[in-house]
Formats: structure tokens, sequence, C-alpha cells
């Protein structure tokens, strides 16, 4: 009995760190921004299927992984320049709409231009289970948790140390006092996107040898991050780790202990209940208006 909840923290903590992985674009983005990116799901599809194809072309692993990388930055870019920019005076509503409709132009053109099959990768360390307590742990799981902190670490660092985390801090907190200061807002908003497009990338390199890819699978893990992000207090970069690590147990806990059939439900019940007894989310914080 306690092998199996053992059993199902490792898995709802591994999972639960890809969700934080997807849930840091999502509140990076709307720190910067205020828009809400449901694309962010396509750029760990992009990173998972992209490596897979580098390295069926011949590229070494770690070469073919840098590589989706590249695109998917690139993808989160090029979706800032030519949609999100264009129409940041259409509301909220409006953007929204807009990077659903980019989320549905990425996943087209990746079913094209790559193909619509399931493909995996090989595992950073082999496949050979770590014995712990009665439980099995896989080696990627270890791979997967230390990305994850270290890009926890590198974030706070970035953010709190370097002149160009706290100019973006700066921007997103007042834009128009950042631009008198002589911050590009806009530049800003760009190079946002580029890292949620990199973290993206990254979470779904580090799934693919778990979970197979395919041309349609950031839907899913794109709506998982966004519960993970409204859970910790979308715009909150300790909330989206908190969010992911809570969605990912809550969702292997129910998986283990009632029924597979509610795994993907459980995280929009979460949601619900966050919502109804701390709508900013657990580390969000309330916004003051003054009238």
């Amino acid at each position: 009995m306690a092998g199996d909840l053992l059993q199902f923290l490792f898995a709802g903590i591994t999972v639960g760190a890809i969700y934080a992985l997807i849930a840091l674009g999502f509140s990076l983005v709307y720190s910067a921004s205020h828009v809400i990116n449901f694309a962010q799901g396509e750029f760990v599809m992009l990173g998972g299927m992209g490596t897979v194809f580098a390295a069926a072309a011949g590229l070494p692993l770690p070469i073919a992984a840098l590589a989706a990388l590249v695109l998917a930055v690139l993808a989160a870019m090029g979706l800032e320049r030519l949609a999100i920019h264009p129409a940041r005076d259409a509301g909220l509503t409006g953007l929204v709409i807009v990077t659903i409709g980019a989320s549905i132009l990425i996943r087209g053109l990746a079913g094209i231009v790559f193909d619509r099959n399931f493909h995996t990768l090989p595992a950073l360390s082999g496949d050979a289970p770590l014995l712990v307590a009665g439980a099995t742990l896989h080696p990627q799981a270890l791979w997967i948790l230390a990305a994850t902190l270290l890009v926890a670490l590198a974030l706070w660092l970035f953010f709190a140390r370097s002149l160009t985390g706290k100019a973006m801090l700066a921007a997103a907190v007042d834009p128009l006092a950042a631009e008198l200061a002589g911050i590009d807002p806009r530049r800003v908003v760009l190079w946002t996107f580029a890292l949620a497009g990199g973290l993206g990338a990254l979470a779904g390199f580090l799934v693919t040898p778990l979970a197979q890819t395919h041309f349609q699978i950031g839907v899913l893990l794109g709506l998982k991050g966004f519960a993970a992000a409204i859970v910790g207090g979308l715009g909150s970069a300790p909330g989206a780790m908190a969010g992911g690590l809570v969605i990912g147990l809550v969702e292997q806990l129910t998986a283990g202990y009632l029924s597979s059939a509610y795994k993907d439900a459980v995280a929009f019940v979460v949601i619900v209940l966050v919502l109804l007894l701390r709508p900013s989310g657990l580390f969000g914080t309330r916004a003051i208006e003054r009238v």
C-alpha cells in the first residue's frame, strides 16, 4: 500500500514538473503582455516532434533537441510579431481568439511538415527503472525534475540579478514608465514569447521518452499547463511551479485510487475549486483598483 502511494507520488511529481514548465510559459507571457497564449501547448509539440525528426535526419540527440528548441522559439517570436503585436488593440477576447487560431495553424502545419504518427525518443539515461522503497522511478523522471529545478533557479537569477531581467520586470509592471526609462516594452514582450517558446520546447523534449509525441499532443498538454497556471496564480512564476505539482499529484492520485477515466478531467475540477475558494490562485495577488 505504501509502495503504491509512493509510486503515485513519483508519477505525480514527474508529470507535475512538465506541467510547471508549460505553466511558466503561460505566466511569463501573461506578466509581460496580459495575453493568455493558448498556442503554448504547440511549442511543447514542436519540442518533441522537432527533436524526433531532427534526430531521424542524422543529428545527434543534443543537437536535435537544440534545433527543435530554436524552431519553437522562432515560432513563438513569429506569433508575437505577426499576430499578437498587430492585434494588440483587439482586447482580451480578440487576443485569445488570435492565439487559438495560431494554435490551430501550427498544429495543421506540423501535421503536414512532420506526419500524423506517434513517435518517441530514447531516454537520456536508459530505461532501467530505479527501485525506491518498493516503488519504481524511471531515470527520465530525474532529468525532468533536475531540468525543472534548474530552469526555476535560472529564471530567479535572471529576473533578480540581471539588468535585462529587471528591465523585463519593469516593463511588465508599468510599460509607460519603463518606456520613459529607455526600455522598449515591445521588445520585452517579444523576448518573453521567445522564452516561453523555449520552455515549451524543453518540456516537449523531456516528456517524449515517457509519453509518445504526436502533432496534436500540444492541445491537452497546453490545457493542463494553463490549469496549473490558473491554480498557482496566473502571472506568478512560483505559482506556476506549485500549480503544476498540484495538478500532477491530484491527477495521478485520482487515476491510482479512483479511475484513470477521470485523470484528464480532474485538472479542470481543481480549477473550479480554486476559482471558488481563491480566485487569484495559490500565489496570485488580488488586484486593487483605485477609483
